[in-house]
């Protein structure tokens, strides 16, 4: 009998971290296989392998705990992978040398995977003076559109995409720039932004006062503070960035305050890490450890869940010497401080098995009672740990419980820390789970509310056919198991109907013992006030958050997916969420009919005695014709293999199916360091981008994408869109149209796909 509670469960785990040959042969014929994996893995670098391989698969076991997909996809393969998911970079040094070090550097840590953040704010200003060059500086946003290009040509290279995070102070000169960058749907589109907000920042916007943009010992500009801060909340609004993180309380709330400044997070926001800090993810599924759910006496089963906290406490601790690092600082750092993020997900599911409304005062509480019982555990299995392997190198008693973050703590606790000392330097995060929590039967997300109840995910099969799957959220599956189809009590909220504010008060609730951050999303209505809207920013910082991140939908990023009928309904009314629409995911490449129809063009490239000859065939799909393959010919021998190798690969993804017009993104912003050519008056930066010029024109004659340029263009023939909802945008992996904006990524309800991976 198959472990995964649905059909999408499974296939998350086969195509994300189910280990398989290099000819994708299954060597993890079963899920019980990849979580033996990870813990034989996991237990390698114990006294006693056997006993603790043992403990770290029943932890494992049923999707109780849940190591990042990092973890889960890469430990015990025997593949040079780091098990990391994110990092911040060194500090970038404010000239031309160092910066592009600072490139490299993260150019190698994305080759493995790892997604990065980095302070922007250390570079001069746009018009600055550069000594000895009798030049003006470009400013560190010219910089971040280099980052942004090495980011897309990695991703084109074949890597999983990349995931980057800019900071910049809310006193550098380029703030307001920074602030607007995203305005432009083509610029930093590989980027997520935030402003690092100080305290005198927030009380200079509350008492209306002057702000200065500083560099150096120059002050570049003054400007009234609240005229920045409702910059920062005007673009918010209408572009959903930049966010904003509190970056005095970070540094002031931080374990290790005495020995390290945090001026930048990982993508996500979750972890804010000095140079070369990474992070190391991992969630305990508090909907599995509910006991009698929907009954009268449903609880947490707070002796269950203190077992599984200390287990993953050490599984998490044993990461940090299994797993490779792109970069020796990142390994040192990593040693020196033995960094973990423990978290949640599933919290919402929990909340509905006991009957406690998320988001109400009551579900506040609760989340605040259940988070303290993690920090506790954490911190007692971290003790233990430091009493028997020892505490991490820099490991200071007196000041390290002088840090804000531990203020609160126990005392029995802190007492255990002064006389063992502690492993690991922090311990708890709460990081995105949108790909975990499909994996783990559709748990809710992190900290986020039940997105939607259910929802028909359609699949196009190889043979054309479709097939139709019910995606149900955990906790409505169980009721229905219960109660059939007796009406959701109405303490059942979801996304949609869900106030901000209450999204700010479980934000607030959970942060109060979580050491490190919390990645979450504050889904906003499109018709929310200005002033309503900034407000939700407003109450985050007097609730003692680190960190905020909204989203309202808009016309750059899209909507968020909608449910159908009206999102006013009490549970008890509306129906089930449904999502309906065209085919949106291949399962299996489709077969090649014996014919096809198609079109061949003629490309003469500048200086080349011979021309290429571009041929693109279509299939037909529901009446609509899409790209299928595409062939290049041509007398030059000289471009043979890579001409064979190009058209083999964006054939292969044209056949996969969903949105595919990113190939042509990807070919059109491939550069040659040689030059390129003026072609019909127009600039052409290589041979590469003049075939992806090729192949955007005939997507545009057949109708798959509208319009030319570089932007990711939407496929208007296979849609799928919630009845009633506007057009978003597509999955870039599958190009189903289920992205949601979960935890501050965009996330993909249909494959899993997340842009912070």
């Amino acid at each position: 009998m198959s472990r995964f509670a649905a059909p999408i469960a499974e296939q998350i785990w086969d195509m994300k971290y189910r280990l398989k040959a290099q000819d994708g042969t299954a060597i993890d014929t079963t899920v019980e296989d990849t979580w033996r994996r990870i813990a034989r893995a996991m237990a390698a670098v114990e006294k006693d392998p056997a006993k603790w391989e043992a403990k770290f698969y029943h932890a494992l076991e049923d999707f109780k705990y849940l190591p990042a997909g990092r973890i889960t996809a890469g430990a015990g393969t025997g593949r040079a992978v780091t098990l990391f998911n994110c990092f911040v970079m060194g500090t970038i040094p404010d000239n031309m040398g160092g910066i592009f070090d600072g490139l490299k550097e993260a150019a190698l840590t994305m080759q493995q995977g790892g997604g990065i953040g980095y302070d922007f704010s250390t570079i001069r200003p746009r018009g600055a003076e550069v000594k000895g060059v009798a030049a003006d500086a470009s400013g560190p946003l010219s910089f971040m559109d280099v980052w942004d290009a090495m980011c897309r040509t990695i991703m084109s290279a074949g890597s999983r995409r990349g995931a980057m995070m800019a900071t910049m102070r809310c006193d550098h000169p380029d703030i307001e720039a920074f602030i607007e960058a995203k305005k432009d749907p083509a610029r930093l589109r590989m980027f997520n932004l935030s402003v690092l907000v100080t305290d005198p920042f927030m009380v200079a916007v509350k008492a209306d006062g002057p702000w200065e943009l500083v560099f150096g010992d120059k002050v570049y500009k003054t400007l009234q503070a609240r005229d920045l801060w409702n910059k920062i909340m005007r673009n918010t609004f209408d572009f959903a960035e930049p966010g904003v993180i509190f970056i005095d309380r970070i540094n002031a709330m931080n374990n290790l305050s005495y020995c390290e400044t945090i001026a930048a997070t990982n993508p996500c926001g979750e972890q804010p890490l000095p140079p070369y800090g990474a992070c190391l993810l991992g969630s305990i599924n508090m909907a599995a450890l509910i006991a009698n759910p929907f009954a009268a006496d449903a609880a947490l089963d707070l002796e269950a869940l203190d077992d599984l906290v200390r287990t993953a406490v050490r599984m998490m601790d044993n990461v940090v010497d299994a797993s490779r690092f792109p970069l020796p600082q990142q390994e040192a750092e990593a040693q020196a401080k033995r960094r973990i993020g423990l978290g949640v997900t599933g919290l919402a599911d929990a909340l509905l098995m006991i009957g406690a409304r998320y988001g109400s005062a009551e579900a506040a509480a609760i989340t605040e009672r259940w988070m303290h019982a993690i920090a506790r555990s954490s911190y007692l299995a971290s003790v233990d740990l430091a009493r028997e392997k020892g505490a991490f190198p820099l490991f200071d008693a007196d000041k390290y419980l002088a840090s804000g973050a531990l203020a609160d703590m126990d005392a029995d606790v802190k007492d255990a820390i002064r006389q063992h000392g502690i492993r690991n330097a922090l311990l708890t995060s709460i990081a995105p789970t949108g790909t975990i929590s499909l994996y783990a039967g559709n748990v809710s997300s992190g900290i986020e509310p039940v997105f939607a109840y259910a929802y028909t995910r359609k699949v196009l099969q190889k043979d054309g056919s479709r097939t139709e799957e019910e995606v149900v959220d955990y906790a409505v599956r169980l009721w229905r198991e219960k109660f059939g189809d007796a009406p959701l009590p109405d303490h059942f909220v979801n996304a949609q109907t869900l106030p901000p504010l209450d999204h700010v008060r479980m934000q607030a609730a959970a942060q109060k013992w979580v050491d490190s951050s919390i990645s979450k999303t504050i889904n906003c209505p499109e018709d929310i006030s200005f002033d309503d809207f900034q407000q939700v920013y407003m109450a985050a910082w007097d609730q003692g958050c680190k960190g905020c991140t909204t989203y309202r939908p808009n016309d750059v990023t899209g909507s968020v997916l909608t449910v159908s009928e009206a999102s006013d309904k009490t549970p008890s009314e509306a129906p089930a969420a449904q999502q309906d629409g065209e085919v949106i995911y291949l399962s299996e490449p489709l077969d090649r009919p014996a014919a096809l129809e198609g079109a061949t063009y003629k490309l003469k490239w500048p200086g080349s005695e011979h021309a290429l000859y571009i041929t693109v065939n279509d299939i037909i799909i529901s009446g609509h014709r899409r790209p299928f393959e595409v062939f290049i010919n041509s007398k030059n021998m000289e471009h043979f293999a890579w001409t064979v190798a190009l058209t083999r690969m964006v054939s292969a993804v044209f056949r996969r199916g969903g949105d595919i017009s990113f190939v042509v993104e990807e070919l059109k912003a491939v550069f040659d360091p040689r030059g390129g050519a003026w072609m019909e008056g127009k600039y052409i930066p290589s041979i590469l981008a003049a075939i992806g010029g090729v192949i955007e024109r005939h997507l545009i004659e057949i109708g798959f994408i509208e319009g030319e340029g570089m932007g990711l263009k939407s496929d208007p023939h296979a849609e799928v869109v919630a009845i009633g909802a506007p057009r978003g945008k597509s999955c870039s992996s599958c190009g189903s149209y289920d992205m949601r904006m979960v935890e501050g990524c965009m996330t993909c309800a249909s494959c899993g796909y997340s842009k912070c991976g």
